[in-house]
């Protein structure tokens, strides 16, 4: 059974003004978001437990200024994928996410939610996270270290200390990763070799 592509409203950005402020009030704020991010771990397999060893006293990157354990989407500025992302579960990961207030950043940790990983070529298994997300930065690894994320995490806060956040939004034509995610239909159903929309009424006969 497809899925049926829905197309999204575009969620209100920032407006035009955004982009007349001064450059110093933009270093100001991108200062400010790089070192005050709340994440929302959305831990799906053994890439969870090398998040949490990131979290603990011996790598402890609340020091790089990210906080972890968000109450929820609602109140997070970055999501982290870390596990096998299934097509059952890519529903919950997609509403997760669009509940998160912008601006807001995804970082996939390791290879299952990069591609698939190890279970790429299973049936239930989503091949890559940025199939109904836009993800910012990939962080290869099965599973990576807790330093692979601490350097994840630093590749991010230089992408958030360059960005405009009226390019982010669409002013000025910014790297903001694609949307189109988002308006794609969730999964694409399995093809089994030799199977057909009329294979079904070939069997009956």
């Amino acid at each position: 059974m497809g899925v049926t592509p829905v197309d999204l409203p575009e969620p209100r950005r920032l407006g035009a003004l955004a982009r007349l402020a001064p450059e110093p009030m933009k270093v100001v704020l991108n200062w400010g978001r790089r070192y005050s991010l709340w994440v929302f771990n959305f831990g799906l397999a053994c890439c969870a437990i090398e998040f949490i060893a990131a979290s603990m006293a011996r790598h402890d990157f609340i020091r790089l200024g990210v906080i972890p354990f968000a109450p929820g989407p609602r109140q997070a500025d970055l999501m982290i994928v870390s596990g096998t992302v299934t097509d059952k579960m890519a529903p919950a990961v997609k509403r997760l996410y669009e509940q998160m207030p912008e601006p807001k950043y995804v970082i996939s940790f390791g290879a299952c939610s990069n591609c698939g990983g190890p279970y790429w070529d299973s049936y239930s298994v989503t091949k890559g996270v940025d199939q109904i997300i836009p993800v910012d930065v990939y962080v290869p690894g099965c599973p990576p270290r807790p330093e692979a994320l601490l350097q994840g995490i630093l590749k991010l806060q230089e992408k958030i200390a360059r960005e405009s956040l009226g390019e982010r939004y669409g002013h000025g034509g910014g790297t903001r990763p694609s949307t189109e995610a988002l308006r794609s239909g969730l999964v694409s159903p399995p093809l089994t070799p030799g199977a057909g929309p009329d294979a079904g009424s070939e069997g009956e006969r």
